[in-house]
C-alpha cells in the first residue's frame, strides 16, 4: 500500500484528495461528512466582507449538463457531467462561522485531516481580516482571487493580472502565519506569471484552475440556462487544468489541482502533471461525500498497481518526460489520419 500523505507549507495531509470550497462544504454536517469519508482536507465554503456576496446566494442556481449540454436530473448523476452554476458565499456572521470551523477542525484533527478556511476576495484588506480570524482556529487559509462570478457580480472580484495577485497575496500573508493557498482563475492572460506572483509574495501553494465563465442557450426555449451567465467546469476541463499545472510545475513551492477530476485516476493525472493535492467540487456536489472515499480507494489501487510507495515518485513524473516541440524528432512517414479514412 502506498503512502498517500502529502505536504505543503508545513501542512501535512493523509492523502491528496481535498473537498473543495462549494455549497457542500457550507454546513457543519457537510464538512464532517467529507472528513468522515477520508478527505485529506476540506476547504470550507468561502466568505468575504461584502454583505452583497452573501445575498448573492439567494439567487444561486445549479445545473448538471450532459455532453450535449442538455440538463440531466441530479438523481441520475454519474460524476461525469458538466456543472453549470451561479453561486454566492456563506450566509453567516464571522463569529458563528469561526466557531463552526473550530468544531470541524477538532473533528478533523482526530483523523489527521484538516479544515481550510476560504476567502473569495472583495478587498485585499477585507480578505486579510477574515483570513486572520479564521487562522485562529484552522491550520491553513485559501484565498480565491479567481472566482468566475467576479466577472458578473460586484460583490466579489476576479484578479487576472500578476500585480493584483501579488497585492492580495502580500496583504493576506502579512496577516497570518499559517500556510496560505492562493487559487487562480482559469481565464487570464498570464497564468504562469500570476502563479509566480503568488509564490513570490508569500503563497505556500497555488491552486489552479478555477472554473470558467460560460453561457449556455437552451435550444428549445432560446432562453439562457440559469437565465444568465454562470460558472462552468467538468471532465472536459481536465486537460486544460493539467496544462497549467504542468506549466507551473517547478516554478512555485507547491501546486494544488482543481477543475476536471472525477475519480482517482484523474487525481493521478493531476499528480503526474505536478500537483501535490487535488480539490474536487463538482463530483462532491453531484455524488456526495462517499465519492471522495471511492476516489481515494481508486487512487490507492492505481499506485499499488504501478508499484508506487510514495506520492513523491509520481508528482511531476509526466512533466519531466515531456519534450518541447523543438526537441521532437521528425515523424516518418508523417501522421495524416484524415487521409487514411
Amino acid at each position: 500500500m502506498a503512502d498517500l500523505s502529502t505536504a505543503f507549507g508545513g501542512l501535512r495531509l493523509p492523502n491528496p484528495v481535498i473537498a473543495a470550497s462549494c455549497e457542500y462544504t457550507m454546513t457543519e454536517p457537510g464538512i464532517l461528512a467529507c472528513i468522515d469519508a477520508g478527505a485529506g482536507a476540506v476547504v470550507a465554503k468561502s466568505i468575504n466582507e461584502s454583505p452583497a456576496a452573501a445575498k448573492q446566494l439567494d439567487i444561486a442556481d445549479y445545473l448538471l449538463l450532459d455532453q450535449d449540454l442538455h440538463a440531466v436530473p441530479w438523481t441520475s448523476a454519474h460524476g461525469t457531467e458538466t456543472l453549470f452554476n451561479r453561486s454566492g458565499l456563506a450566509q453567516t456572521t464571522l463569529e458563528e462561522w469561526v466557531a463552526m470551523l473550530e468544531r470541524c477542525q477538532r473533528h478533523a484533527s482526530a483523523t489527521g485531516s484538516a479544515v481550510i478556511g476560504s476567502v473569495t476576495v472583495a478587498s485585499a484588506e477585507g480578505a486579510a481580516r477574515l483570513a486572520a480570524a479564521m487562522a485562529e482556529v484552522v491550520p491553513a487559509i485559501e484565498v480565491n482571487v479567481g472566482a468566475p462570478h467576479g466577472r458578473e457580480a460586484a460583490a466579489v472580484r476576479q484578479i487576472t493580472e500578476a500585480e493584483g495577485v501579488a497585492h492580495y497575496t502580500r496583504t493576506v500573508r502579512a496577516a497570518i502565519d499559517c500556510p496560505l493557498i492562493v487559487k487562480l482563475p482559469g481565464q487570464a492572460g498570464d497564468i504562469v506569471g500570476m502563479a509566480r506572483a503568488a509564490a513570490g509574495n508569500g503563497a505556500d501553494a497555488v491552486c489552479l484552475t478555477g472554473r470558467f465563465n460560460g453561457f449556455v442557450p437552451n435550444l428549445d426555449t432560446w432562453d439562457p440556462e440559469l437565465g444568465s451567465w454562470g460558472a462552468i467546469g467538468g471532465p472536459w476541463a481536465l486537460p486544460i487544468s493539467l496544462y497549467w499545472i504542468s506549466k507551473c510545475f517547478g516554478t512555485v513551492p507547491a501546486l494544488i489541482g482543481t477543475n476536471g477530476a472525477r475519480d482517482g485516476l484523474d487525481v493521478a493525472r493531476f499528480l503526474l502533471s505536478g500537483a501535490q493535492a487535488v480539490e474536487m467540487a463538482s463530483l462532491l456536489l453531484s455524488n456526495g461525500a462517499a465519492a471522495l472515499a471511492r476516489t481515494i480507494s481508486q487512487l490507492d489501487a492505481y499506485l499499488d498497481q504501478h508499484g508506487v510507495t510514495r506520492l513523491d515518485e509520481v508528482i511531476g513524473a509526466a512533466v519531466r518526460r515531456a519534450k518541447e516541440y523543438h526537441e521532437i524528432d521528425p515523424i516518418v512517414p508523417p501522421v495524416r489520419p484524415w487521409l487514411d479514412n
